[in-house]
């Protein structure tokens, strides 16, 4: 039988054991119903063998299939460009990939043909597996104008429509994932605290272009906007 000594020592383990689960627990970022996970643009074009591919861009892949477990809401995007868009270096002649231009909308990079709506190379990736997702945006379809952002196009004025829904479905939290860091991730993250989200970008489960210092700018612009970058083990997600 416990004496009282082995039974307060006991109770002190007990107690001490949850506390300290708490506060581990308390470290990490609760995902609610008030929060969405978007997964930008894991489509074939930008993974290894693709038109433009983003080095290691399929290692993003598993880490967003595992934090998408967590989330009740999910959002994907899909650039889906038309032939010839304006985006393409083989629009402008004498261009090639990677080159910038001065388009009425702004500054704008050159890409190699990628994302044709329609084709293979446009399609999500079939290793991406997230059942309950119940929005894919399409952006990038209008053939004048570039779309990085999932909320806004490149002409900082042409709404997806994204803000208005998920502000339907009391959203207050995203969480950007996806391809390229640089671009479309950092661009959706930016228009999302614009937009009045509180707005994260999980870095291990996205991947960067990194053309001419489009990395470096794209974490210094994003955190100017006040997008908080964290790793996949900051969520208290399994």
């Amino acid at each position: 039988m416990l004496d009282r000594r082995q039974l307060l020592g006991g109770m002190g383990v007990v107690t001490m054991s949850a506390f300290t689960g708490a506060a581990m627990a308390a470290g990490k970022i609760a995902i609610d119903d008030s929060s969405v996970l978007i997964v930008v643009d894991v489509q074939n074009c930008f993974l290894p063998g693709g038109s433009l591919a983003v080095k290691d861009g399929d290692q993003v892949i598993p880490v967003i299939n595992r934090i998408a477990k967590g989330f009740a809401n999910v959002v994907m995007t899909q650039d889906w460009h038309t032939p010839g868009h304006i985006s393409f270096a083989s629009a402008h002649a004498g261009k090639k990939p990677f080159e910038a231009i001065d388009l009425p909308y702004g500054k704008q990079v050159l890409w190699p043909d990628h994302c044709v709506q329609g084709t293979d190379g446009a399609s999500i990736s079939k290793d991406i597996s997230i059942p309950q997702a119940e929005l894919i945006i399409r952006k990038g379809y209008h053939k004048d104008v570039d779309s990085y952002s999932a909320f806004t196009e490149a002409d900082g004025k042409t709404s997806t429509g994204l803000a208005a829904y998920l502000k339907a479905h009391n959203i207050k939290r995203v969480f950007v994932t996806g391809l390229a860091t640089d671009f479309c991730v950092a661009w959706t993250a930016m228009d999302a605290r614009k937009a009045g989200f509180e707005t994260y970008i999980i870095e291990d489960a996205c991947r960067g272009i990194d053309a001419n210092g489009s990395l470096a700018k794209a974490w210094a612009d994003t955190a100017k906007a006040g997008v908080k970058r964290i790793q996949s083990s900051d969520l208290a997600v399994a």
